[in-house]
């Protein structure tokens, strides 16, 4: 029995990677979802500024990711 669930894992955790690959990446995103919820529900923007903040935001996490994988790789 515990090699079917040493295989489950496996499974599992590669099915995990194809959708998460980079944890803070994935961990940013959902800070952000959060946060800009928060933000519409407890002020009420307009709909045009919050979907703005949004994208702004993910944008702004996109782009420090891509920015530090190119250090990363740069490095070696």
């Amino acid at each position: 029995m515990s090699a079917l669930v040493a295989v489950a894992r496996a499974i599992w955790g590669e099915t995990l990677s194809l959708f998460v690959d980079d944890g803070r990446f994935a961990g940013a995103i959902l800070v952000w979802l959060v946060l800009a919820g928060l933000v519409v529900w407890r002020l009420s923007p307009p709909p045009v500024l919050a979907a703005i903040g949004l994208f702004a935001g993910l944008a702004a996490i996109l782009i420090a990711s891509a920015v530090r994988e190119a250090r990363r790789r740069r490095r070696g």
